[in-house]
């Protein structure tokens, strides 16, 4: 009686572990390789995540609180003056950079001259791309983490079943206990990779759209400024 409960109590099936460390653990070199690879490129999307949101919420409200002062009636030269070296965001550079080369040129001339607005116009789309330049620094990384993670996924996905047929074939046994653990590993790939593709698609288009929006914003500011330059020079009163 005794023999025959041991005997039971060997054949009977143990209890698989299907946690997620578990499966990492138990996976291949390869299918290890890939999820280590997602998981890196997951933090790293996730950072440079809260890194661009929290650059153009602050560009957005230094901007706001820039063309409250812009357009309050108060003289550019005290504006200038009183900006200095604290310009911070994308339009304050943009405004320095224009005054900046309006002075210069026209202390160098003597007067205005017709190519004064044209260096100034200039500066200013130079000031521009350079500033959405930094805005859009590692977006080609959300970019490509989007595109290229649930293929390196989908890597693991296959190698992980390949390894399933092959326990199959050394076993001999078709039994759930042999096929389920490699499948696992396979579907945890694939997991991983559509974890990381997911956030930073929707995030490389939220901030792509914000960030255009704000190009759009500043070069609105720079046709707006080189106007009210233009116009001060022909009235003689800048």
């Amino acid at each position: 009686m005794d023999a025959t409960i041991i005997a039971e109590g060997m054949n009977a099936p143990q209890a698989l572990d299907f946690s997620l460390w578990s499966l990492f653990l138990k996976a291949d070199a390869a299918v290890k390789t890939v999820m280590v690879s997602l998981v890196l490129a997951s933090v790293w999307s996730w950072a440079i995540m809260i890194d661009k949101w929290l650059a153009v919420c602050r560009a957005r409200r230094k901007a706001d609180r820039f063309e409250n002062t812009f357009w309050s009636g108060r003289p550019l030269d005290e504006l200038y003056r009183s900006l200095g070296q604290k310009a911070d965001h994308p339009m304050a550079m943009v405004f320095r950079a224009a005054m900046r080369e309006w002075k210069r040129s026209v202390e160098a001339a003597g007067d205005f001259t017709p190519g004064v607005q044209d260096r100034v116009d200039r500066v200013m789309n130079t000031t521009i791309n350079k500033e959405l330049g930094r805005l859009e620094r590692y977006m080609s990384f959300l970019a490509t983490v989007g595109s290229v993670a649930p293929f390196v996924g989908l890597f693991g996905t296959v190698w992980g079943i390949m390894n399933s047929f092959q326990s199959i074939a050394i076993s001999r046994d078709t039994n759930l206990a042999v096929v389920a653990p490699g499948i696992a590993e396979a579907l945890f790939a694939t997991a991983l990779g559509l974890a990381a593709a997911i956030p930073a698609v929707m995030a490389y288009n939220k901030f792509s759209t914000d960030i255009n929006r704000y190009a759009t914003r500043l070069e609105g500011f720079a046709d707006d400024f080189s106007g009210i330059l233009s116009r001060q020079a022909d009235e003689g009163s800048f």
